[in-house]
């Protein structure tokens, strides 16, 4: 398979055959994220892309899962994107699932009805970063929308049929009393969304990122791993979504936790409680087996 620079997948797509349909991130500007910054954001021929599918079929015979990449290959144009779904259900007799990256920009850029068309293709899950709810860290983290914008993202997903999982981010406040305006106001955000998948990630700095440099000048600091689980607790509890199903089964974090909202949300606030009252780093992910 022919890929460019450092590919990247949420969990979840792990045993995916992953299709690199862009290069890079459009938008490439948040302060936390260095995923794709040694790439210039580019959209890749079709011949090309067409080309690597003929190359998975040979190569795999028959897969169940596909993910496109890179950071968001939904903002490709709809007319792509529809024969790249058309040529990925043609050359997989099993396939069943087609993942993707989008950012919110992108969504917006796309009508309910080319997403519909989107999903009518095959098109089965978008992951979107909504990172936090809170309006003033949003704009501080250059995320490039609004809560009303990224709300608006959500929920055209939602409409057109598309399995939504958003990402949100631990830690994103540093260690400051507005830690908890950012877990209360993402737990909102989550609510408003209602999204079919919640997956929460720590955050972990990373050289060639504006916060790196930030916690290099002292102008930023990274909560604890208690301080972590302090958050999240607080964004559990204030969670009221239907059926949507909670994850922090990434590597960055210090507990994997799983379960159905809100038939689990009693045993995961109780495991958290439990975590906390032991205080005891042995009961956490250790650092040296976390990472993005």
């Amino acid at each position: 398979m022919r890929y460019e620079g450092n590919i990247f997948r949420p969990p979840s797509e792990a045993r995916s055959y992953i299709l690199q349909c862009t290069v890079g991130c459009s938008h490439n500007r948040c302060t936390f994220c260095n995923m794709y910054k040694d790439k210039k954001y580019r959209v890749r021929e079709l011949e090309e892309i067409m080309a690597d599918i003929r190359m998975a079929k040979l190569y795999y015979h028959d897969v169940e899962k596909v993910f496109l990449a890179d950071g968001d290959a939904l903002a490709m144009e709809t007319s792509d994107l529809l024969q790249i779904l058309t040529a990925l259900y043609q050359s997989f007799s099993s396939l069943k699932h087609v993942g993707i990256y989008a950012s919110p920009d992108s969504i917006l850029n796309k009508s309910v009805e080319e997403l519909s068309e989107m999903k009518k293709h095959g098109l089965t899950m978008a992951y979107l970063g909504v990172e936090t709810g809170d309006e003033e860290l949003l704009k501080d983290i250059r995320k490039g929308v609004t809560y009303e914008e990224m709300v608006a993202a959500g929920k055209r997903v939602r409409e057109a049929g598309i399995l939504l999982s958003v990402t949100i981010l631990l830690g994103l406040a540093g260690r400051t009393p507005k830690a908890v305006e950012h877990a209360l106001n993402t737990a909102k955000i989550c609510n408003e969304i209602n999204p079919d998948y919640i997956a929460a990630l720590t955050l972990m700095l990373t050289p060639k990122t504006e916060l790196y440099r930030r916690m290099q000048k002292g102008e930023f600091e990274l909560p604890g791993p208690f301080e972590i689980l302090e958050e999240l607790r607080i964004i559990i509890e204030h969670l009221d979504v239907q059926g949507s199903e909670f994850r922090s089964n990434h590597a960055s974090n210090y507990l994997p936790i799983k379960g159905r909202l809100p038939d689990d949300k009693g045993k995961i606030l109780e495991l958290i409680d439990q975590m906390i009252k032991r205080n005891d780093r042995n009961y956490l992910r250790p650092d040296y087996m976390r990472g993005l």
